[in-house]
């Protein structure tokens, strides 16, 4: 068992996924699965998580910690004046001050930080900026939670050298589907996903020693550790989008003992993770989603499975009628058989009509 050295934790003011209020002027906004501290400090947790700022003239650092159980490192993108600019690595260690360079001779910019590699990963301390402080604020947007695995963190998305670096070197969690067909359909999104993670078990494990998702998603970072804050359902969402399946359905390392799928066991556990989302989300749309990397015989049981969870709420008639979206399949062009930045914008184009269709639907 690993031991977190944070003191700074100690200072912990507000627990919140989405700590800005909308339409309300202040310095910062934060989106995502975050932990507040003082001085406007935060821990950015899950993936695409963000903090964002104006400031005025061209002068603009940003400090940033790594953050996480065995001290790793993390990567966040840089949006800048609505450009990306890229991502930078944050080694394990102490604080580190990044300067941001400014070309642009507007009077003020927008700098926007994602949080780009997922919970799993570690956790990234966004400690403040040197940069002259204008207001910031935000309008009111319809929203989207994508709940997922691997490829909803867009996981080994991100590299020319599959061999180089390691796993969190090729995340790229602003270009994952969700936060990627958010943009385009203007909605602001959360992101709760977890790599190798399934409904009833996981990529490597029957759950054993691994939790599943419907075992953590209530926990703020996504783990099992009771200590850490819980989720505060704050966000509630317009839709709910899961995507949860493609582990389950996988046979392991070929290595590790893997039982066959357990289809009543998979559709059960899906229920009921279901029904807890709809105690705390009441008025939310739910969309349940089969995956672009599982074919052949396996994509039928899936589809059946996916059925027989939307057949079990049919007479539910205090929530909206779940709906099923199918991805096409996909030979995915990533690291280690997943989709790869441009697979993940595949996926997002196939995806934002039908959920844009479901927003507007009266």
């Amino acid at each position: 068992m690993f031991v977190r050295k944070l003191p700074f934790l100690i200072l912990f003011l507000l627990i919140s996924t989405v700590s800005i209020s909308q339409n309300k002027n202040t310095s910062f906004l934060y989106a995502g699965r975050i932990e507040k501290l003082q001085n406007d400090n935060v821990i950015l947790i899950g993936t695409a998580s963000s903090v964002s700022f104006n400031f005025s003239g061209n002068e603009c650092s940003i400090k940033l910690q790594s953050v996480d159980s065995y001290e790793h490192h993390n990567y966040v993108a840089l949006v800048l004046d609505g450009k990306y600019i890229g991502k930078i690595k944050i080694e394990k260690g102490d604080i580190q001050s990044f300067p941001i360079k400014v070309t642009s001779k507007k009077k003020e910019h927008r700098l926007e930080i994602y949080k780009n590699t997922e919970a799993q990963s570690g956790n990234v301390l966004f400690a403040g900026t040197t940069a002259k402080l204008t207001s910031i604020s935000s309008k009111k947007k319809k929203k989207i939670e994508f709940i997922g695995d691997s490829i909803t963190c867009a996981a080994a998305s991100d590299s020319v050298d599959c061999d180089k670096g390691e796993y969190m070197d090729h995340h790229n969690g602003y270009y994952a589907y969700g936060p990627a067909l958010s943009r385009e359909i203007d909605v602001d999104y959360l992101t709760s996903s977890v790599s190798g993670i399934g409904i009833y078990r996981n990529w490597n494990d029957e759950n054993k020693d691994e939790a599943i998702m419907p075992e953590v998603y209530q926990n703020l970072y996504l783990t099992k550790d009771n200590s850490k804050p819980k989720y505060d359902f704050a966000f509630q969402p317009n839709i709910i989008s899961i995507a949860l399946g493609t582990n389950d359905f996988s046979g392991g390392d070929g290595k590790k003992e893997r039982l066959p799928f357990n289809a009543e066991k998979y559709v059960s556990n899906y229920i009921n993770f279901i029904k807890m989302l709809y105690e705390h989300n009441p008025k939310a749309q739910i969309v349940i989603t089969n995956s672009p990397m599982v074919g052949g015989e396996r994509a039928v049981v899936f589809e059946d499975c996916l059925n027989k969870v939307k057949e079990a709420f049919a007479t539910d008639k205090t929530h909206k009628e779940i709906k099923i979206f199918k991805f096409k399949p996909m030979t995915p062009k990533g690291c280690l058989g997943h989709p790869d930045v441009a697979d993940q914008k595949v996926m997002a184009d196939q995806y934002a009509p039908f959920l844009k269709k479901l927003l507007n639907e009266k």
